[in-house]
């Protein structure tokens, strides 16, 4: 994947993985099974993340070693936000169409949206109800991916979905809890101190071989 925001833009599954590091999951076998992509997608675009600057590595001291976690900046928390505001507008056209029961219309919102659902549905833009009485109306089955998140995945709902605050660090891995839409805070508030400022290479983010990165 390039590194411009342009294709970014153009990709849910970077999109989810960043809304799931608000909500103060910076692990990566967790964010691995909240957004059920493979360990090796997940780690690609972490260090996509990580190349553009819209997360940081920071290290929080634990007994005595360092664990190393993932914070979102100022910088990815304005683009999560821009693009969720984009898929609230889509959600509003997809309302309307079912409201006023044009299916035909509906079909062709949800076949040029339909790789977004996931995100919607995560980030709670779409309402699982709705959601599901528009798949029944137009006699759709579910991915794998929405399924999860219509059945209240505990995966999923251990992530703090519905309490609203998104975790956020700057540019230089300082520590701030921020509103954002959707964003949740279910997870270990993340120490800004002791950022390794060179965590911007792609050629790895350290410790996924076990060397630095925890699992808890």
């Amino acid at each position: 994947m390039s590194n411009s925001n342009s294709d970014l833009n153009e990709s849910p599954n970077h999109f989810l993985v960043l809304d799931v590091i608000t909500r103060s999951v910076g692990n990566l076998e967790k964010i691995a099974k909240v957004t059920k992509l493979s360990r090796e997608e997940v780690e690609s675009i972490i260090n996509d993340l990580l190349t553009q600057r819209l997360i940081v590595k920071v290290e929080k001291k634990a007994f005595f070693r360092k664990k190393v976690n993932l914070g979102v900046t100022e910088i990815g928390l304005k683009l999560l936000n821009t693009k969720k505001q984009e898929l609230e507008e889509k959600r509003q056209q997809m309302q309307q169409s079912f409201d006023n029961g044009n299916g035909t219309q509906l079909q062709s919102y949800m076949d040029a949206n339909r790789m977004w659902i996931p995100l919607m549905l995560f980030s709670g833009i779409m309402d699982v109800m709705f959601f599901t009485s528009m798949m029944s109306f137009m006699g759709m089955g579910m991915n794998p991916i929405e399924s999860a998140l219509t059945s209240g995945d505990s995966s999923v709902q251990d992530t703090g979905t519905n309490s609203g605050e998104a975790h956020q660090v700057d540019d230089h891995g300082a520590s701030a809890d921020t509103a954002g839409d959707g964003g949740g805070g279910g997870g270990d508030n993340i120490d800004g101190s002791g950022v390794d400022s060179g965590g911007y290479d792609t050629g790895g983010f350290d410790g996924f071989d076990g060397g630095g990165f925890d699992s808890f």
